[in-house]
């Protein structure tokens, strides 16, 4: 039997991803959590096989989550399940160690697909988003980039970010000059759109 657990923090559609998955003879749902900050602590308690997390959710994003569990729990398969069908999404969630990416539109039959495919040692990744991926290339933002342009997403001015992230003024003004320019946007507002939209914060 295949333990999974189900990270969503849309209670609807988690409870649909349960039905659906335990009418499956070889899976049972371990565990379901709503938070992506609740996944590692539900993943020591319940020892899961396959860990199923979406990317958006409070507390923790699922990239996140991945992040630390493939430092924590090396062995545990991971699947990105999201609406959100970025290639920079993919890019990021390969990179930090996803066994498969898939979309929320897909049928449940290829996701129960996808858990048994990750046991046997495959990586499943959606075609059109492999291939969207590809022609799109690596986001172009440094790091900081990406660290300055995300607390610009959420509001914070030159000296809250630059107090955030112990940087001078003038190093902030010239990261985001920087990520507009390479964003092609006219403002940090509309760079820092692009990029979240993009899949690179």
């Amino acid at each position: 039997m295949i333990r999974l657990l189900l990270a969503e923090d849309q209670v609807m559609v988690r409870e649909a991803l349960a039905a659906l998955l335990g009418l499956e003879p070889d899976i049972e749902i371990a565990a379901e959590v709503g938070r992506g900050d609740e996944v590692p602590d539900a993943v020591a308690e319940h020892r899961p096989d396959v860990a199923l997390l979406d990317i958006e959710m409070p507390g923790r994003s699922g990239l996140d989550a991945l992040e630390g569990l493939r430092f924590d729990h090396p062995d545990l398969k991971v699947v990105i399940l999201t609406t959100f069908g970025r290639p920079g999404y993919l890019r990021r969630a390969m990179e930090a160690g996803a066994d498969a990416f898939l979309v929320k539109d897909a049928p449940a039959a290829r996701l129960a697909d996808a858990v048994r495919r990750v046991l046997a040692g495959e990586r499943v990744i959606d075609p059109g988003l492999a291939a969207a991926a590809l022609a799109q290339g690596a986001s172009p933002l440094t790091e900081r980039e990406c660290d300055v342009l995300g607390a610009a997403r959420e509001g914070a001015g030159n000296a809250e970010i630059a107090a955030r992230l112990h940087l001078t003024h003038g190093t902030v003004r010239n990261y985001l000059s920087t990520a507009i320019h390479k964003t092609g946007a006219r403002n940090r507002t509309e760079a820092a759109r692009i990029a979240r939209d993009r899949g690179w914060l």
